[in-house]
């Protein structure tokens, strides 16, 4: 049962990330911006994690140790809401989504195989590689459907 709440959490994220662009485009779309759109995502996604936050206590001291690039992640959450709201509307949400999750398994396979970014090192394999393969036809498919 322990092994099945971080998959039940991660579905209930992939439920939200899908939900998330459209969300964000139709704030781009009444605005005319895609950048104020992202704005307004991350304030309320700021406002929601200071009041969670709060109930842990946690002090900003135990950041102190962390590398320099643990530092960078809002900047790619900044930049793949934004790249979303603009590409959801243009390519539709299945489409972008897609292409998303295609550019993050190749990442993904990439920091595995090396062990970057201190991830434990798992080697390439000819199955993650047909995984892959497989998605990218998807995308294929999505475009063309």
């Amino acid at each position: 049962m322990a092994g099945l709440i971080p998959i039940v959490i991660v579905v209930l994220a992939g439920l939200g990330l899908a939900i998330q662009p459209p969300t964000n485009a139709a704030l781009a779309r009444v605005s005319g911006s895609v950048w104020l759109a992202a704005l307004v995502s991350f304030t309320i996604g700021t406002a929601t994690l200071l009041i969670v936050w709060a109930f842990d206590r946690t002090p900003l001291s135990a950041l102190k140790g962390a590398p320099w690039w643990a530092w960078l992640g809002g900047l790619y959450g900044a930049a793949f809401v934004a790249a979303l709201a603009f590409a959801a509307p243009r390519l539709g949400i299945a489409a972008a989504l897609s292409i998303a999750i295609a550019s993050q398994l190749i990442a993904a396979l990439t920091l595995d195989h090396f062990g970057l970014l201190q991830l434990p090192q798992q080697p390439v394999t000819v199955t993650k590689l047909a995984g892959i393969a497989l998605v990218l036809i998807g995308v294929v498919v999505f475009r063309r459907g």
